[in-house]
Order: C-alpha cells, then structure tokens, then sequence
C-alpha cells in the first residue's frame, strides 16, 4: 500500500504503535538486568557522527530497528534503580504515554482557547496546591529549573532595578544591579545573570555554614556594603533542597531580610519541592509561601519525563510586565466568569508571561502523571525515597571504612571510601579513581561532589524503582571498584 509520509492508513499507526508499545515494555522491564550506564564505544560514536543525512526515507520498520540498536541500546540509564547520579529519577509511564499523545495533538502553547491551555492553568494550580502557595500566585511551565531561574530573575530585575530596563537596557541604569546566591545555589542561577545582561562579577556569593545552610548574617553584611558602594539589590537565590546535599536555607529569616530591603527572593525548589509533602519537610510550605518566586522541576522528584520545569510566582502582573510585548490598554484581563472568555484567543496567553512565544504541550504529561499518583501517592514517593536515603546513610555510618557527610538533607546522601592508611588529599585521589570505577562498573552509577575542600560520592535517592536491595548492595559494589584502584 502507497500512502504519503504524513498521510498515515489507521492500521499502519496501528501496527507501527503497537510495535513501538512493545519496545518501550522491553526496555522498561528488563532495564534493571542491564548495567546502569554503558560508554557508546568508539565505533558507535564514529557512526552517529559522520553518517551523512538519508537521501531517500526508510520504512518504519528499519528505522525503529535503528532506533532499538541505537539510542535504546546506549541510553543514559536514569531509569535504572541503581542510578543514584545527579536528580534524575525514573519516568512515569502515564508521563511515557502522554508525550506521544501531545505530540499527536502538536498544539502550540503560546494561547488561544484550546483544551492544552487549560490543562496547563489546572496543572500551575495544582503545583501551587502541591507546595502550599495561596491561590493567588500563578506561572506557567518552562523546561526546567534553569529556565526557571532566567525567567524569575527577569521579572526581579524588571521589578527592582529601579529603572525602566525594558526601554533603557541596562547600559544606561544609574546604579549597578547586584544579585545574591548562596555558595550551595544551582549555577544555573549564575547563567541566568550573564544572560540577563548584569554579569557574573555582580553576583554576590554568601557563605554557608558547616550546615551547608546560607548564612544570613552575611548577606545582611552584603547589602550593606553594596548599598554604601551605591549598588541597588535586586534578588536573592536560596534553595529548598540543594543538588549537593540537600540542604534547605533559613528561609523564614532570609525572607524577612529580603523584605527589609526590597530584594526579590527567588526559592530554587525545583529538586526539593515535593519534599513539603512528607511529615519531615511539612514545615517548608509556609517557607516556601514567604518568597516571591519559586522553581519546580516536575522532572525530578514528580517523576514527569524529561522535559518539565515549572516557575510560580506571587505577582504574575510582573511577570507581563518583565515579557509581554501587548500595549498595556490593551492586554486582556482573565474574565471572572470562564464562559465569557473570547471564544477564539481565550484567556491571557502564556506568551506574554515568559521568553518562548513556541511553546509545547508539557502540560499533558505533567497532567496525567499527576492523575497517575494523586498527591497521596506522590507523598509515600517522596516519604520512600527518603527511607532509602536513611538506610544508605545507616549502612555508611556503620561501616568503618566509609566516611559519611553530616549534615544530610532529603534524599541525598554524600560519603567517601576511607580506609585505614591514607590521609586526607591521598583519600580525596583515591576517591574520585574509584567513582569512576564504579560509573564504569556496570553495577551502580554515582555521581561525585566536593565539599568542605574533600572529593566524595554522592548518591541521590529519587527513583521509584530502587528497592531495599539496592540500597544495600552499594557499599560492596563500591568496596570491589575501591580494590581495582588499590592494586
């Protein structure tokens, strides 16, 4: 049967889908018999790399074929429940599933009244339910917490600079704009001024205690001298739940200084987030609640595919006044009434709130993984995710030849290989052979830190596939990639 590239017969879509369904099925139940991670051997690259582009197309067939003995054979393994590296956790099979459908329906999420843009509206007030926000607060989903970060310190600047940086640019601003973060922030914060035109150079780093927790006596310190230097402060990035070990900043006391001076706080929860939903982090709603925007990334702890980021903010008025390209007299406010709502562009369109006026159907997948868990079942996640990091962090404190990093936060757990003999910079060697050793080991894959000046392994419990055995076939694991390195 002829039929056009785009112009498929249903029993094609059909038989291609159903045959894709079982490729997915194979690879997700037979991927923890397989190691973690495996290099793309050389040969593989060389192929990826200088085949030219198929003059002629291909049947479906021979290029899921390809597909299967490609990227499906080389994946990067974050699905694997003894894959502890970065925050990367497993993805959902309803979030699995509604990628395709999404991608089906191809609808362009910029606005207009279509189903895909209320779908969206639903998942932002879910999120603000899930962290506790109160209901005035909106966003919109971007693609992660590093587009979250850009997207908030946009509107901080808009909002704080003191001037009218949309029309003026930064080149004429009578003062220089300062931004704060904490020594643990994400360095995507650091990315986001560059590229908001305020450089490296004026963002001020805070030290942290031995708790790893920002102090905030030294940021009252900063503003100070920035204020005597003429500098005007514009925002502070803290986090709830750093990548490195978990830790969550005195938000309370952080916010009331930010208040007392005017600075935008902008909480980094994007890993952290769901952890308000368990008994431990409970407290870190009302935290959260005090800031004036807050990222989250649905792709980590949500367990939403990659990828699925979220910004919240309390004033989204500032947020169309940092993008919206609209004449205010003629921006369109929300009706109070849904079904009086233009019946063709809807309510306020996404576009005018963020940088992307392009914008994918992320909502469906964040949608129905949420359906898929319910909050009650995101709860015992998360709570589960942090048992497990407790008994990893048990089995190295127990052990004699392990040391472990305290303090520890969430489902984070940082610990080096020191057995009786080296000291401290021969450890520090030692350890950063045998994580790669245990990368390449084809059993477990970490990821490496450094704190207070020491090399560690640091492994990060957000799968929902990690059982008990797992956990406790670790140390061994790391144990036999410790003896390879010692020979």
């Amino acid at each position: 049967m002829s039929y056009s590239h785009c112009d498929w017969p249903e029993d094609e879509i059909k038989r291609v889908g159903y045959r894709v369904v079982d490729e997915i099925a194979r690879y997700l139940t037979h991927l923890p018999e397989r190691p973690p991670f495996e290099p793309v051997p050389g040969e593989a690259v060389a192929a990826f790399l200088d085949t030219p582009a198929p003059q002629q197309g291909q049947a479906a067939d021979a290029i899921l074929d390809e597909v299967v003995h490609g990227p499906m054979r080389w994946p990067f393994g974050q699905g694997h429940p003894r894959f502890f590296a970065w925050v990367n956790s497993t993805p959902a099979m309803m979030g699995i599933f509604a990628d395709a459908l999404a991608a089906a329906l191809n609808p362009s999420c910029a606005g207009g009244n279509h189903a895909a843009i209320y779908i969206e509206r639903q998942v932002i007030a879910w999120y603000r339910e899930l962290l506790g926000l109160p209901r005035s607060w909106g966003g919109l989903l971007v693609s992660g917490g590093s587009m979250a970060a850009l997207t908030a310190l946009a509107a901080a600047r808009h909002a704080r600079a003191g001037f009218d940086v949309r029309r003026r640019g930064l080149q004429h601003g009578d003062r220089p704009l300062v931004v704060y973060r904490s020594a643990e922030a994400h360095t995507c914060h650091e990315k986001a001024i560059e590229l908001l035109g305020i450089g490296s150079a004026q963002m001020r780093v805070i030290p942290c205690g031995a708790d790893m927790r920002m102090s905030v006596a030294e940021f009252e310190q900063a503003v100070r001298e920035d204020l005597d230097r003429g500098c005007t402060p514009v925002a502070l990035v803290a986090s709830f739940g750093t990548v490195n070990t978990g830790a969550v900043d005195p938000l309370e006391a952080i916010a009331a200084s930010c208040r007392r001076h005017g600075v935008w706080l902008h909480v980094d929860a994007a890993y952290g987030g769901p952890a308000v939903l368990s008994d431990r982090y409970a407290s870190g709603r009302s935290a959260l609640a005090l800031a004036d925007s807050v990222a989250l990334d649905p792709h980590k702890w949500l367990f939403v595919p990659i990828e699925a980021g979220a910004v919240l903010v309390r004033n989204t008025q500032v947020l169309r006044d940092a993008f919206s390209l609209v004449p205010p007299y003629i921006q369109a406010a929300a009706p109070a009434d849904p079904a009086r709502i233009d019946p063709v562009f809807g309510f306020p369109w996404f576009s005018e709130y963020g940088f992307q006026q392009t914008r994918g159907f992320r909502a469906l997948k964040c949608w129905m993984v949420m359906k898929q868990f319910g909050l009650r079942g995101y709860a015992d996640a998360v709570a589960r995710c942090i048992t497990l990091a407790d008994r990893l962090a048990a089995h190295v404190a127990d052990a004699p030849d392990f040391e472990l990093f305290e303090p520890r936060g969430m489902s984070v757990v940082c610990f080096r290989y020191a057995p009786p003999g080296p000291v401290a910079p021969e450890l520090d060697a030692l350890n950063k052979r045998v994580l790669t050793a245990v990368q390449l080991g084809g059993q477990y894959f970490l990821s490496g830190t450094t704190l207070a000046g020491r090399s560690y392994l640091r492994a990060c419990i957000v799968n929902g596939r990690t059982r008990e055995s797992d956990i406790d076939g670790l140390l061994p694991a790391v144990r036999q990639a410790a003896a390879g390195c010692l020979d």
